[in-house]
């Protein structure tokens, strides 16, 4: 079974080709700015490293956030677009879901100040992501953890066990996870209110 991943909520967009639980390819990008030009690229650079067609692919996951509401948004339109046009299943995730093993607290810079930050017991979610002003020392930095792993294999990963344990219904919602409102949404409200 082959599963493409992708995650464009964090400032390094990634990509990832899995066989079964096997890594068969991945890149990450600096995806600031610009993932509406990389992601598609980034996506035909791995399958054709891996000799892989595109109809070929039998799952797509893809992380929801929380993070960049513009990488969030283009991540699920592309990973949705191609899983329609396959007629293949669609697994989303939050960002933080995809790399959480075990228990943990999962915390990232949301700018302003703040952290989103997701807490996992046995690698399931016990509470959403949300908005706090500190965080506990002992939490998992995504920011750390991208310097050394890649997000779009963990997700694929995730992927593979939702499925495997027959729980993909409780991840068909595509709706971004963005914890709070936009800058141009927050100048807006300021304006108006």
């Amino acid at each position: 079974m082959f599963t493409l991943a992708a995650d464009t909520s964090l400032p390094l967009l990634s990509v990832a080709l899995l066989s079964d639980s096997t890594l068969l390819g991945s890149i990450a990008l600096e995806g600031k700015g610009s993932r509406n030009e990389k992601l598609l690229p980034a996506i035909d650079w791995v399958l054709t490293e891996c000799n892989v067609d595109r109809k070929s692919i039998d799952l797509f996951a893809v992380t929801r956030g929380p993070g960049s509401f513009t990488g969030v948004r283009i991540g699920l339109a592309t990973m949705q677009g191609l899983a329609l046009a396959l007629d293949r299943p669609l697994i989303a995730m939050s960002t933080h879901e995809a790399i959480a093993r075990g228990s943990v607290t999962i915390a990232d810079d949301a700018g302003r100040g703040e952290f989103y930050v997701s807490v996992f017991e046995n690698g399931r979610e016990i509470v959403a992501p949300h908005l706090e002003k500190t965080i506990d020392g002992a939490a998992l930095r995504v920011g750390d953890f991208v310097q050394s792993h890649n997000v779009a294999v963990e997700c694929a990963r995730r992927a593979i066990e939702i499925v495997r344990d027959g729980a993909a219904d409780r991840y068909a919602d595509i709706t971004p996870i963005y914890v709070r409102l936009a800058e141009a949404e927050v100048k807006l409200q300021q304006k108006n209110g």
